[in-house]
Formats: C-alpha cells, sequence, structure tokens
C-alpha cells in the first residue's frame, strides 16, 4: 500500500472511531428510566404522597438514582432525592457524592415516598434500611451544594411579639377573722398550716400557708 493510501485508511479510522465515540456517548446519556415519560405524565402509583418500593438498578448522579419497580427499564422511576442535593457531577465534589451514592444504593431495595414531578423524574424520599438515604449520605460525610441546602430550607416564618393578654383578676381573699370564732382558736396556738385541719386558704391573707396567724407575727 503506498505512503497516500495508508494516510487514507487512517483517516477512515480515525473518523469511525469518533463516530463510535459518539454513539456510546449518546447511549451513555440516554435516559435509563423510562416509567415517566418525557412530557411529565406520572403512572397512577407516582400520585402525590404515594409508597412505591424497588430496588435501585442505576445511580445517575449524586443525588438521582432509577427505582425498579418492575423488571423492564418503563417500570423504572428515575428519583431526584428530596433530602439530599449533591454538587454537580461535573465538579470532584459531585464525583465523589455520585461514588458514595451508588456504594450506599446501588442493588439494595428503597422504600419512598412520592413528592411532587419535576419533568420526567419525581423528587421523593427514599429509605434503605430505615434510614434515609439523605440521611446515610450525610453520615458518610458527603456535603450538600449551598444552592440545593437554600432550596430544601423552608421558608422562614415571621415571628410577630405575642398579643399582651390582660391579667385576670383574682379575689382577694379575706381576712381572717379577729376576735371571734375557730381562727381565734387558731390564732391562740400560732396558726394552723397546710394540710392540718382546720386550714383554710381564704383565711392565709399573705399566703404563706399558715392561717389565721397572729398579726404581729405576719411577713411584711
Amino acid at each position: 500500500m503506498t505512503r497516500s493510501g495508508r494516510r487514507r485508511w487512517a483517516g477512515l479510522a480515525g473518523v469511525a472511531a469518533l463516530l463510535l465515540g459518539l454513539l456510546f456517548a449518546q447511549g451513555a446519556l440516554a435516559d435509563p428510566c423510562e416509567a415517566i415519560p418525557e412530557d411529565g405524565r406520572l403512572p397512577g402509583y407516582l400520585t402525590l404522597g404515594a409508597t412505591f418500593t424497588g430496588q435501585v438498578v442505576e445511580v445517575i448522579d449524586g443525588d438521582s438514582l432509577c427505582v425498579a419497580v418492575g423488571p423492564t427499564p418503563r417500570e423504572w422511576v428515575e428519583v431526584r432525592l428530596g433530602d439530599f442535593y449533591a454538587p454537580e457531577v461535573a465538579t470532584p465534589e459531585g464525583l465523589a457524592a455520585r461514588a458514595a451514592l451508588e456504594g450506599l444504593a446501588k442493588g439494595h431495595t428503597a422504600q419512598c415516598v412520592a413528592g411532587f414531578a419535576t419533568y420526567d423524574r419525581i423528587a421523593a424520599v427514599c429509605r434503605i434500611d430505615g434510614a434515609s438515604i439523605g440521611d446515610q449520605m450525610r453520615a458518610a460525610g458527603i456535603k450538600e451544594s449551598g444552592k440545593g441546602l437554600a432550596a430544601r430550607e423552608p421558608p422562614r416564618a415571621i415571628i410577630l411579639p405575642p398579643t399582651p393578654i390582660a391579667p385576670t383578676p383574682v379575689a382577694t381573699p379575706l381576712s381572717a377573722p379577729a376576735g371571734s370564732g375557730p381562727c381565734e382558736a387558731f390564732r391562740a396556738r400560732g396558726g394552723v398550716r397546710v394540710g392540718e385541719p382546720g386550714y383554710r386558704l381564704e383565711w392565709d391573707s399573705d399566703r404563706d400557708g399558715i392561717a389565721c396567724e397572729p398579726l404581729g407575727r405576719r411577713r411584711r
């Protein structure tokens, strides 16, 4: 083969390799979860608040995965974790989050509670072995992105000071009668204490626990 022929074949081989690479890249980027079509129409089992369970068959990035509720990709639900926001997958932190999620979830059975749909996936909180995946990611030391944290924080309520409430009027206790009646007998022996026979709250004018107290001993 002449030199020009070799160059021609080398050029064709390079083009073929480029085309194959593009085909593989397109396959890698294809959505493996097809339970929710691109128009966002939800299957009946993915209504808000519904529970769905299946094996995690694919991990897409640090906070997205596929839960298989059936054997075919048309029954694989793409889930966006509702309780964890990973950094962008193009960053080193995002790649670390994806690797951690794959280690925690892939091949395990997840029980998820459906939230709102976002395009062809659904936000959901998923649990594996009773613990939410978001909590497990944080426990593994995977940091969330600042943008995601802000999105997850609930709106802060404006707290107003409480409206003052007028105090309930308290009846002025009656003073113990002086000079006559049962209280006089108690007063003669220094008063009657709470819990002793004859104690009456209305005779304890200073509320010190001693009724019919001698006048000279009352606290000032």
